[in-house]
């Protein structure tokens, strides 16, 4: 059985910020992200490929089948013409620059992308989008990351509602949204207050604004699915 490889990056940190790291240590650099991401590609049939900060980003989308945006650091306001919020996060350049790089490589080449949370939010950036950059009423950090707070209405006939249908319940971890959309996406999916959930691109980028691999009442989220038979489907 041949399983799609999908790349995946992540935050870098140093020793000092992850617990167990100590003395000569603390100032080594590390690649990290969430394992309930690669669970989810694994559960749907994928194979998680790592993607470091330092990769070229044209050659690895060589070798891959997918590739799905993970969630982090609030996305430099610069990128997008604004001047920074007094609330944003910090943001983190060297990340910026490789995913930004990294999904127009994707997209040049008919890689399937699947975003999930900053993803969705890299992906509307790399448009020509502009985000709004503190939402606080979506920041749910006060609850379980596994329990859904709110509904998700979307649009008929999108490839959202083939996955999910009319509607979905979600969990909410972001503070940043959708405020200019870019241009050649579509938005497919709102939250009952008015806010942007769901962007989809032509017809192998879905990006979402929650996180679906938290989302333990579903067995295997099917944006995962989606995006590893879309990648299968390439390979």
């Amino acid at each position: 059985m041949t399983h799609p490889l999908i790349g995946l990056p992540g935050r870098r940190k140093v020793g000092r910020q992850v617990d167990g790291f100590e003395g000569t240590l603390e100032n080594l650099e590390i690649d990290m992200y969430l394992a309930d991401y690669t669970r989810g590609l694994i559960e749907a049939g994928g194979l998680p490929v790592h993607i470091p900060m330092d990769v070229d980003p044209e050659s690895i989308i060589e070798h891959l089948d997918g590739v799905l945006l993970t969630g982090g650091a609030d996305i430099d306001p610069a990128r997008y013409g604004a001047e920074p919020d007094p609330d944003l996060a910090a943001v983190e350049d060297e990340r910026d620059a490789l995913e930004i790089a990294l999904y127009h490589a994707a997209v040049a080449r008919g890689t399937p992308v699947l975003g999930i949370c900053r993803g969705l939010q890299v992906i509307n950036v790399c448009h020509g989008g502009t985000l709004e950059q503190h939402v606080p009423a979506h920041s749910r950090f006060d609850t379980s990351p596994y329990e859904p707070v709110h509904q998700v209405q979307i649009e008929p006939g999108s490839r959202a509602h083939q996955i999910y249908g009319a509607s979905v319940e979600v969990n909410s971890l972001h503070h940043q949204t959708v405020a200019d959309l870019g241009e050649g996406l579509t938005i497919t999916g709102r939250s009952t207050d008015g806010e942007v959930e769901v962007l989809e691109g032509g017809d192998g980028v879905l990006a979402v604004q929650w996180h679906p691999e938290m989302m333990r009442s579903r067995a295997t989220d099917p944006c995962f699915v989606w995006l590893v038979e879309r990648a299968g489907a390439g390979s």
